[in-house]
């Protein structure tokens, strides 16, 4: 693997912190509490995946044929990079780094004509239903029950931990087609309006009180069958796909990237009741721990963009790297808040808070970091037996 990334890369890196700096405001330091999930965000999110797509960005590396550049994925990667260096909104994840690339995989001519070029022009937003309360890191365990009748499927069932849910126009979802079959043999990936006559969201409301987690629930909804992707009772393969794709970005990794560079800052200048944080030699040695296992993660992420660009589709490097990053997010915000102790619970910019409230807000929501898209022991799992060839335990 060559680390250089090429200077049509750099070059487009460049560009695309130029424009950031232009359009985000002066003193961004990100959404702020609640991120998307609040109206404010929602909106600000929309107004910036406008002028994304204006500039053809959203969907780079995709043939031009569905609304893409055709660039390529090293330009992709520091793209994602750099939306998530400087907080960014704009980008609907569980679409563009989700259900595209297998909507490019698994999906109908017809599938790819009528959503592709719509999220490209950020006009269409997704949500992902896999996780039930009974089926969350055992994903095949999942009942929502769909009975054909004619044309369509009829969905009987609930999601949980849905982000996004309760502004999404499109859903892409597992659902129990042949309850006799093995469990991961009788699943199938299908797409549902959310529009569509049954469908309820209902907020969750997380440990940081924020709204961006939904239940939904499923009431004799009648989804046409075209809108299977990949084969009846054979969707666990279209779904364990989206997951490696899930667990292979770089945006999570240019976001902790400002965050060290922040938190750094801050111990390197600032006093706490009336002791210099720099003059601690526990904090300096965890600072620079966490220095090293930044590059680490970053180089994982760029691993697997040397993949992708050569033709192949991570699967234990994605389990990885999501493990390393998510570990690491959680040790990153542990030392930050450690460093400003009672401080780092202070949620606002008053008077006595700490990096704008950040840290605290942070902290806890990465508890669930090495939980969603599949826990900790999922990943461990899965480079265990796919990447050492061990057994299943």
């Amino acid at each position: 693997m060559d680390f250089t990334l090429p200077k049509q890369a750099e070059a487009f890196r460049q560009e695309v912190r130029d424009f950031l700096k232009r359009e985000l405001p002066q003193d961004w330091g990100g959404l702020g509490l609640g991120g998307i999930g609040n109206a404010e965000g929602w909106e600000l999110h929309k107004r910036m995946a406008a002028k994304l797509a204006a500039r053809n960005w959203i969907a780079l590396h995709w043939p031009r044929a569905y609304g893409g550049q055709e660039r390529s994925y090293y330009e992709q990667m520091v793209f994602k990079e750099e939306m998530g260096y400087f907080r960014a909104p704009g980008i609907d994840g569980w679409a563009t780094n989700m259900l595209a690339p297998v909507l490019m995989l698994y999906g109908s001519e017809e599938q790819k004509e009528e959503h592709l070029r719509p999220i490209a022009r950020a006009e269409r937003y997704w949500c992902q239903g896999y996780s039930e309360p009974q089926a969350g890191s055992d994903l095949a365990s999942l009942q929502t029950r769909a009975v054909r009748e004619g044309d369509f499927f009829v969905i009987n069932g609930q999601k949980t931990w849905t982000t996004n849910a309760h502004h999404s126009d499109w859903i892409f979802m597992g659902v129990r087609t042949d309850p006799e079959a093995p469990k991961h043999k009788g699943i199938t990936f299908i797409l549902a309006d959310m529009r569509t006559p049954g469908i309820t969201v209902r907020p969750i409301i997380d440990l940081a009180g924020h709204h961006e987690v939904n239940e939904v629930f499923f009431d004799n909804v009648r989804v046409p069958t075209r809108n299977v992707v990949g084969e009846v009772n054979r969707g666990w393969y279209v779904m364990a796909a989206l997951l490696d794709f899930e667990r292979s970005g770089i945006g999570q990794i240019g976001g902790a990237t400002r965050a060290l560079e922040e938190i750094i800052e801050f111990a390197r200048t600032a006093e706490l009741d009336g002791r210099r944080l720099r003059d601690d030699p526990r904090l300096q040695h965890k600072l620079a721990e966490l220095r090293v296992e930044l590059e680490v993660a970053r180089v994982m992420s760029y691993r697997i963009g040397w993949m992708q660009s050569n033709g192949q589709v991570p699967n234990r490097e994605a389990s990885e790297n999501k493990l390393f990053a998510s570990e690491f997010t959680q040790r990153m915000y542990n030392v930050a808040m450690q460093m400003l102790g009672l401080y780092g619970q202070l949620p606002t910019k008053g008077k006595w808070s700490k990096l704008a409230g950040r840290i605290g807000d942070q902290y806890l929501m990465t508890v669930p970091i090495t939980i969603y898209a599949g826990s900790s022991e999922i990943q461990r799992n899965i480079i265990a037996q796919r990447g050492l060839g061990l057994p299943r335990g």
